[in-house]
């Protein structure tokens, strides 16, 4: 479903979501790479686990993410009912260099399989825990 009118108290929650450079850095990541959790987005961004949980909360209340979860991981990924217009926003600071910053380190990471998504998606299951 996608968001085709909202409400003022919806535009803004989204507005405040934006008016936050955290908050965009974490959206901008969700974005690029469809889903995240929390350990990753902080190694990526270099935040604390309190600050991240913080605004991811924020997000969520206002209606522009929601998880999922596997075992004890929580991901993260943008609703389908505002993505559309996040989509467009993020679209015209694409070249941001802090946000260019962080999908780049986002990708270093990922190419050293050092993020914990990639190993919760590639360990084994021996049967022993």
């Amino acid at each position: 479903m996608r968001l085709k009118h909202f409400s003022v108290a919806f535009g803004q929650q989204l507005f405040k979501a934006f008016g936050d450079e955290s908050r965009v850095r974490i959206l901008h990541l969700l974005w690029r790479n469809q889903e995240m959790c929390i350990s990753d987005l902080e190694q990526v961004l270099d935040f604390t686990q309190t600050k991240t949980s913080r605004q991811l909360a924020f997000l969520k209340n206002a209606g522009l993410v929601s998880f999922r979860r596997l075992d004890n991981w929580v991901f993260y990924y943008l609703k389908d009912e505002g993505l559309d217009f996040v989509q467009q926003l993020l679209g015209y600071m694409e070249r941001d260099q802090q946000l260019q910053h962080d999908q780049k380190i986002y990708q270093t990471l990922w190419s050293n399989r050092e993020l914990a998504a990639y190993k919760l998606q590639n360990r084994r299951w021996t049967g022993n825990h």
